[in-house]
């Protein structure tokens, strides 16, 4: 007597697959897309064992300008944008515009933008004291002879990136002229007040 095959063995060819495979597929596909997710995360978080600081990203392409090496008066625009954020933009602004009860703005400043710049460059080297008028406002300023420790050269830089950025269209300033000026200053001016520095010439 042959036994007939029992419903776990038997073969149905007209049947439609059971659900049970196509949800094991299912899961498959669905863990397989969840660890490539997974894998991308992690390369994007640790630049995919790139060096941050050769592949950094960068959100446009003056923005990745902006790291180039430069030459000649970009080079020098460069550097003197370099010193006034480390020494003059917590005060005066990153814009140039100044911050109330701060620092007066250096944007379109009639102390900037003059035709020569011997007087300018006496306030980085001497400092202010007591009550001026920039731009038509009032202001009692105690400034510290920020300029007095930069080299001739930066301090050159920094001032003619002043005169040059923020709308300012004055001339360039050279590392002859700062040191002519901190030659005749001496050693250890004193802070001027908006009157001395009012009647010295440009």
């Amino acid at each position: 007597m042959i036994d007939e095959p029992n419903s776990e063995t038997r073969e149905n060819p007209g049947a439609e697959p059971g659900a049970a495979g196509s949800g094991l597929l299912m899961g498959m596909i669905i863990l397989t897309l969840l660890l490539m997710f997974l894998g991308a995360v992690y390369f994007d978080r640790h630049s995919g064992w790139f060096n941050k600081q050769v592949y950094g990203p960068y959100a446009s392409t003056s923005q990745l300008e902006e790291y180039q090496p430069k030459s000649g008066a970009a080079a020098a625009a460069a550097h003197g944008k370099q010193v006034y954020d480390t020494v003059c933009g917590i005060c005066h602004g990153f814009d140039g515009l100044g911050k109330p009860g701060l620092a007066p703005a250096l944007a379109s400043s009639e102390w900037v933008i003059t035709k020569g710049s011997d007087r300018l460059i006496r306030i980085p080297l001497s400092g202010l004291s007591g009550p001026m008028q920039v731009n038509g406002k009032d202001w009692s300023l105690a400034m510290a002879p920020m300029g007095a420790a930069l080299s001739d050269t930066d301090l050159a830089a920094v001032l003619t990136y002043i005169r040059s950025s923020w709308g300012n269209q004055a001339g360039e300033v050279t590392a002859e002229s700062v040191k002519s000026v901190r030659t005749t200053l001496g050693a250890r001016p004193q802070p001027l007040t908006g009157g001395q520095l009012k009647s010295m010439p440009e």
